[in-house]
């Protein structure tokens, strides 16, 4: 079986994946999260709503507030995920496919909101195991 290419010239279609990528394909979800009359900052509000969340975090970490500030960005990324799983578009959000972006942003979300419960002095979370593992590991004798 064959079909043209682009002069015309008839050549073998497999199902097999190319060699090279000529091409890109755009991330599934990838289309404006609101009509195409919209204007921009209203077509592109998910990627908005977690880059501000974002933002207030590092500037809450920046006003000495580490542990407010760095659960804020854990849960922009874990907002991000959400968003991705039950919105059809997302705009530029979308960057890789949906399953991928899910388990990324929520992943990382989750260890950056434990890290930042675990965080000294006075953590709201400790998880006794990884202490004995600390001192394990730094013994002195």
């Amino acid at each position: 079986m064959s079909a043209p290419d682009a002069q015309g010239v008839p050549r073998r279609v497999t199902r097999r994946f190319p060699l090279f990528t000529r091409d890109t394909a755009r991330p599934e979800g990838g289309g404006r999260a609101a009509p195409g009359d919209a204007p921009a900052p209203a077509r592109q509000w998910p990627i908005l709503a977690v880059l501000g969340l974002v933002a207030v975090g590092l500037l809450l970490t920046a006003l000495d507030l580490f542990r407010v500030g760095t659960l804020l960005i854990g849960v922009a990324l874990v907002a991000g995920a959400l968003l991705r799983w039950t919105l059809p578009d997302v705009g530029m959000l979308a960057v890789r496919s949906r399953f991928t972006d899910i388990v990324t942003y929520g992943v990382l979300g989750l260890a950056i909101v434990v890290l930042a419960m675990m965080v000294q002095p006075h953590p709201w979370l400790q998880i006794p195991f990884l202490k004995d593992t600390l001192h394990f590991t730094v013994s002195s004798g």
